[in-house]
């Protein structure tokens, strides 16, 4: 195994077979500290703390969505321009998230994870009291970058408090962290907003995050192996964070004006399309490169993380795109309100709090992969399944308990992936993997709500087009129609307008009947990807959970 330096500066080298079988057969004493050390405070007391901390900040990406227009009548913007309040948070999440592992060797793991968390709270007490939309995009940006540390950090100090027995279970305390907040935000949102102020939705996070902040001092603290070099504070790859900067603007921005503008057709979505491709491939070349770059991207040298980033980038957006797409539909398409929509998505959230522990268990006692590939045919089911249930006449019940379906699966898919992603990589390199690990899964929600939204619309007029074409007298069914409806409401309405206000009608039910087919499309859609995914699982390395107490060496 590499040196601390090596790996603190980013640039240790991966575990081989070789090295991993003289470190079991002759471990130096470091590796011997550092395999069995444990935190002093109840490791699940710990879990708890960070869980608190993270659910926070994950759920503010989405309890904000459903205040949007609250927010931009009390503070004159107009609707669009209200939307840079999720942008603006999700660029600087984006940006932050993969940088813990370097925040981590700079300033200790604790230390970066208690600034974030306060740059957190005091931000949000200022964008509960901004008095324009400029100073609450700014606040924005500030609660973003606070938030982007607490995921990766809270997952990498689960990773290192508990043994590879044990990780499972603590994997899926925060991946009911990762999911239930996202499915709840716009219900509580809505809530808050309803019933309060807009305003509340940040403030609520002022007692947690204190609350939390206390308890991470308390309990928390950093593994020997990782040792604070605050000189590299003055020694910042600037190139790489300028690199990341662009390329997670240009992404976050074209993603969230790509629909808005017709995509590609918008030069101003081009442009940031090419910030995009420009920053990602400079970011890449140039931190391969570099000898203590912000994000190790040397650790995709290992293919079964390669493989767990990716199966986790096409997880998180299979994910976020179920819950945007869902409670749109019922908007859209059955008339809900907001509130109503995130009740019908609170039933999901129950499933989560009961099958969590369960993939946990089960992950500590099988391999991962198989594991994965189970969740990934539940997947794969539950979208099919959802194919067969949407029509026009669901009710609120057949609603909720498609997503009871949707989300059972996502505890086995989460918890597994993310155990197999520390699988060969040294335990020095937690920080860096959890970060990436975040980082992929966020991002792939991002593209895949955009893709998905924007495949819904186009699906949809692909359908009405095609029912437009029966709309004609030679129509039987059509004709009767109009004629009876037509003569119906040319009795109340004046003659000459009856037939007018029956294809009135009937057009827009056409419209609903094609909107219902476009989202019945996706959802198609996202069932062959689970498909495609069982496959995948099968690629990641086959661990030994039963036997981690004995390998934990090897591991690691």
């Amino acid at each position: 195994m590499g040196s601390t330096a090596q790996a603190l500066g980013g640039d240790a080298p991966l575990v081989v077979p070789e090295k991993t079988e003289r470190t079991v057969n002759n471990p130096s004493p470091s590796v011997l500290s550092h395999a069995h050390w444990k935190p002093r405070a109840n490791p699940w007391a710990i879990a708890a703390t960070v869980a608190l901390a993270a659910f926070m900040e994950v759920l503010d990406t989405s309890i904000a969505n459903v205040a949007l227009p609250h927010i931009s009548g009390d503070l004159g913007a107009s609707t669009n321009e209200g939307t840079w309040v999720l942008t603006s948070y999700l660029v600087a999440n984006a940006i932050v998230l993969p940088l813990g592992g370097w925040a981590s060797s700079v300033l200790g793991r604790k230390n970066f994870f208690m600034i974030c968390l306060f740059l957190f709270v005091i931000s949000s007490f200022l964008c509960g009291i901004a008095p324009s939309l400029p100073m609450l995009l700014v606040f924005r940006v500030m609660q973003g970058a606070g938030g982007g540390g607490l995921q990766p950090m809270a997952q990498a100090i689960m990773a290192d408090s508990f043994d590879d027995r044990r990780r499972g279970m603590a994997f899926a305390l925060y991946g009911l962290v990762a999911v239930l907040a996202p499915s709840i935000g716009p219900t509580l949102g809505g809530w808050i907003t309803d019933s309060y102020s807009w305003r509340w939705i940040f403030y609520i996070n002022i007692p947690v995050g204190v609350l939390a902040y206390f308890l991470v001092v308390r309990l928390v603290e950093d593994p020997p192996w990782i040792v604070p070099d605050r000189k590299r504070l003055f020694n910042m790859d600037f190139v790489g964070l300028s690199f990341l900067v662009i390329s997670m603007g240009g992404l976050q921005i074209m993603l969230d004006k790509g629909e808005e503008m017709d995509w590609f057709a918008s030069r101003f979505v081009c442009f940031f399309a090419f910030l995009f491709v420009a920053g990602i491939i400079g970011l890449v070349v140039w931190e391969w490169r570099h000898k203590a770059p912000l994000i190790n991207l040397k650790l995709f040298k290992s293919y079964n993380f390669a493989i767990c980033c990716f199966l986790m980038m096409l997880v998180g957006g299979v994910l976020n795109a179920s819950t945007v797409l869902q409670p749109q539909l019922l908007q859209q398409l059955l008339g809900y309100t907001a509130t109503e929509s995130g009740k019908a998505l609170t039933a999901g959230g129950f499933s989560l709090v009961f099958v969590m522990p369960f993939a946990g268990w089960a992950v500590g006692k099988f391999p991962a992969r198989y594991i994965a590939a189970v969740g990934f045919c539940f997947f794969a089911a539950s979208f099919w399944f959802t194919t067969t249930q949407l029509s026009l006449g669901m009710t609120f019940w057949n609603a909720s308990l498609l997503r009871v379906v949707q989300l059972a699966p996502i505890p086995f898919c989460f918890i597994s992936i993310t155990t197999a992603a520390y699988i060969g990589t040294p335990r020095e390199q937690s920080n860096q993997v959890a970060g990436l690990i975040n980082f992929v899964r966020n991002i792939g929600g991002s593209i895949f709500i955009a893709i998905t939204g924007s495949l819904v619309t186009r699906q949809a007029m692909h359908h009405q087009a095609l029912l437009q074409e029966k709309m004609t007298s030679a129509n039987i069914p059509f004709d009767q129609y109009t004629k009876g409806v037509g003569g119906f409401l040319g009795q109340h309405f004046g003659g000459p307008n009856g037939g007018g206000m029956a294809i009135g009608s009937i057009y827009g039910e056409l419209q609903r009947q094609a909107g219902m087919q476009g989202y019945i499309d996706v959802f198609k859609m996202l069932f062959w990807m689970a498909l495609g995914m069982i496959f995948l699982a099968f690629l990641l390395k086959r661990n030994q959970p039963a036997a981690a107490g004995k390998s934990d060496i090897a591991m690691h």
